[in-house]
């Protein structure tokens, strides 16, 4: 009979729960039982990655509604009017190409009207600038994107090293291999690893992506510094008044 009871008590012992091992191995859990430097890293790459989509989200609404706007003012250039129709076009308006038209305008403004050699280089340089600083303006805000992507998988590399180190420190203190021990924090340190994989991939992408419709957007503001240098080629400037400066 005490053989019977013992050999039935086995599997409740076998089934009895570890105290040593967490009972929530979600990505949850496994943050709750993380290690005060492994959160404090996964907390920043989880900013990172929401730093990531608002900017995107942004960007691409600022971008969109820019692309549109500068497309409309092209086709109103190409129609080949005046430069003076095109002052009055802008309507008070602050937009890139505005400030393009209303730069040129200036330009013609301050030479009177003469239209020549030095006048057409003139213009050129200050197009030069709003373009520069249209762009720069446009690009604000992207190259965080950049540095997303090139640091968070090395912070996620620091919290996964700094939670293996103190899983092995835990085997030390336990003096025991078990590695059913030691898994689950070795699970959180890698858990850093891979958000910041998350943080970094999209980081990346968007960058890329960005990248390239900024330099689509740069394009026109190249073609309406074009159209109006054809403009004032033609010697179309129209009435001269006193304009608003553009910002340069």
């Amino acid at each position: 009979m005490l053989a019977t009871a013992a050999f039935l008590a086995q599997p409740a012992r076998a089934q009895a729960p570890n105290p040593l091992l967490p009972h929530n191995l979600s990505p949850w859990g496994m943050f709750l039982n993380a290690d005060i430097v492994v959160k404090g890293v996964l907390v920043g790459l989880a900013f990172a990655s929401l730093v990531t989509w608002t900017v995107w989200l942004a960007k691409t609404i600022e971008l969109r509604l820019a692309s549109s706007r500068a497309r409309r003012r092209i086709g109103m250039l190409e129609q080949g009017g005046n430069l003076r129709d095109a002052v009055d076009a802008c309507d008070g308006d602050r937009d890139a190409i505005a400030q393009l038209i209303l730069s040129t305008a200036r330009e013609a403004e301050l030479s009177g009207g003469v239209v020549d050699d030095g006048f057409k280089e003139r213009v050129a340089l200050r197009l030069e600038r709003v373009e520069a600083a249209a762009a720069r303006q446009i690009s604000r805000g992207v190259g965080i994107l950049a540095t997303i992507g090139a640091t968070a998988p090395f912070v996620g590399l620091f919290g996964t090293v700094w939670g293996i180190m103190n899983s092995f420190i835990g085997i030390s203190e336990s003096h025991t291999t078990n590695l059913a021990v030691v898994a689950p924090g070795i699970a959180e340190a890698l858990l850093a690893t891979a958000l910041g994989l998350v943080a970094a991939i999209p980081a990346v992408v968007i960058y890329n992506h960005l990248a390239r419709v900024i330099a689509g957007y740069r394009a026109l503001l190249g073609d309406a510094s074009a159209q109006l240098l054809l403009m004032i080629s033609r010697g179309k400037l129209g009435r001269t008044m006193s304009l608003p400066h553009a910002a340069e």
